[in-house]
């Protein structure tokens, strides 16, 4: 492998010395906005669940490739070359990372994030073996990781998540084997998260392979949340039954905005059908009358000119995470969520959702919760008006299992509302919806208690804050006397302007 394709020296730093020094420098810490109240202050991101920032070391890699910018699939002149041999070099790495063989596995990049590579994935299962016709996706899954599976895969069966108290949250493997054992011959594969958009809450996936192949299913892995957070293996274990057979993620979740998606999957799957997509670079011969698809990979898999700058953005974080140890990066990522976790459960007031024991249901990275009396719309923008923290809130692309959980958590109010269901607004209802913090490796404890301080300062002044806003016709909570106009910190065209004149 030629690791010295993007740092030709070897590293000085590793482990925590390297996530000290990572962790302060992304674009967007030092951004500031002016609040409800006047004030000016630094945001808080707590949002990196949705999208993470950029990592600046990842991002200054790309501008340093940009000198020597060209197309691939050449090597031709000294700019093609350099390009060609980055670009190869970084589907290596991404294998390396997450430990998928070589001479088995093919790491392919499609548009923009995982719902390109889902649907690539449901394609190429449905056509290997349709002669099954059944997918089985946990309930917990982000649309990305279910309507693929509709659309292309076949018949899907969702696996419920367990109910218990100790593992509320987690999917149930229980009922998966269940599922597997009564249709045996008909399930093609199981796909399912590697960690919840919703509750952070971490599933073993090598533990779901297992179970998956011992009744002849295949397994797809959304990683989307789990490559920046949880180390990963998806070969090379004593039980090869373990192992993965298709993972797919985001480069946009991985420190790398602007990156393609990712698919790692078995190039034995991939060479006995005729590549999902056609175009340049796939092919070694073009006649009038028929082609002949390259048996490269993963070339064949990826037609016409690729994201090359986005993958570089990607190849340079991901090489990054691997210095410092995803060990390291999960125990500093656990470690955040419980600190934040155990001051929220200190609030009677504040509702979470999912089993918030990690010994018994682990989860890194992400929290869900409502406050008692209040709407999660409310509750996000009184955080972002008067405290300048960014959080999500709704359902986060994952009504099935948001709508489960809120179930689990308030199924006497949900009965009550049944119940005068068309006397009440969508938008009164607090299990429409949760709000979501959620972490990247540049949060701090300092950035936690100030979200806590927020939290409760909301809790124990609800009804001031309530009587500030009003909803509009979107259902959004809009405050009555403070309003924030994008222009006023970001135009494209005076930032052109500025860089021109």
């Amino acid at each position: 492998m030629e690791t010295d394709t993007l740092y030709p020296t070897t590293e000085a730093l590793s482990g925590k010395a390297l996530f000290e020094k990572i962790r302060g420098d992304f674009i967007g810490l030092d951004t500031e906005y002016t609040l409800a109240t006047g004030e000016t202050t630094r945001r808080i991101y707590l949002d990196s669940t949705a999208s993470t920032l950029m990592m600046g070391a990842a991002h200054r890699a790309s501008i340093e490739f940009l000198k020597h910018y060209a197309n691939t699939h050449s090597e031709m002149h000294f700019s093609a070359k350099i390009a060609t041999k980055t670009y190869g070099w970084i589907h290596r790495r991404i294998l390396e990372f997450v430990k998928a063989d070589p001479d088995e596995y093919t790491c392919y990049f499609t548009g923009s994030g995982t719902t390109s590579g889902m649907n690539r994935v449901a394609r190429t299962f449905n056509t290997l073996r349709p002669e099954r016709d059944i997918v089985l996706v946990s309930i917990m899954e982000h649309h990305s990781n279910d309507l693929p599976h509709r659309k292309h895969g076949g018949k899907v069966m969702h696996i419920p998540v367990d109910t218990h108290e100790s593992t509320m949250g987690c999917v149930d493997l229980d009922l998966m084997e269940k599922y597997l054992q009564e249709f045996e011959g008909r399930v093609n594969y199981v796909s399912v998260t590697g960690i919840s958009n919703v509750t952070g809450i971490i599933n073993p996936i090598n533990q779901v392979a297992e179970l998956a192949h011992r009744y002849g299913a295949y397994v797809v892995v959304d990683a989307a949340q789990l490559v920046a957070h949880v180390p990963i293996q998806m070969s090379g274990l004593e039980n090869s039954e373990m192992d993965i057979d298709a993972l797919v993620f985001s480069g946009h979740k991985t420190y790398a905005p602007g990156s393609p998606g990712v698919v790692i999957t078995r190039k034995s799957f991939l060479s006995v059908i005729e590549p999902d997509e056609v175009g340049g670079g796939m092919v070694d011969r073009v006649f009038p009358e028929n082609y002949f698809v390259t048996k490269k990979f993963p070339d064949r898999e990826e037609a016409g000119t690729p994201n090359i700058l986005g993958a570089i953005n990607l190849g340079a974080a991901i090489h990054i995470l691997d210095l410092i140890g995803m060990d390291f990066v999960l125990e500093e990522d656990m470690e955040i969520t419980n600190y934040c976790l155990k001051q929220m459960l200190e609030r009677d007031e504040v509702v979470i959702y999912g089993e918030t024991c990690t010994d018994t249901c682990p989860r890194a990275g992400t929290i869900s919760f409502n406050i008692k009396q209040m709407n999660h719309g409310l509750v996000a923008a009184i955080l972002n008006d008067y405290y300048n923290i960014a959080v999500r809130n709704e359902c986060f692309c994952a009504h099935p299992y948001v709508e489960k959980m809120l179930e689990l958590t308030h199924s006497e109010q949900i009965e009550e509302a049944k119940e005068k269901v068309h006397q009440i607004a969508w938008h009164t209802e607090p299990w429409m919806g949760m709000v979501r913090v959620s972490f990247g490796m540049y949060n701090t404890h300092e950035e936690v208690d100030l979200f806590i301080n927020a939290l409760n300062d909301i809790i124990d002044n609800r009804e001031k804050y309530e009587k500030l806003y009003t909803i509009n016709i979107h259902g959004d909570y809009m405050h009555k006397h403070f309003s924030f106009s994008s222009k006023d910190y970001f135009s494209l065209t005076e930032t052109i302007k500025q860089e021109i004149l």
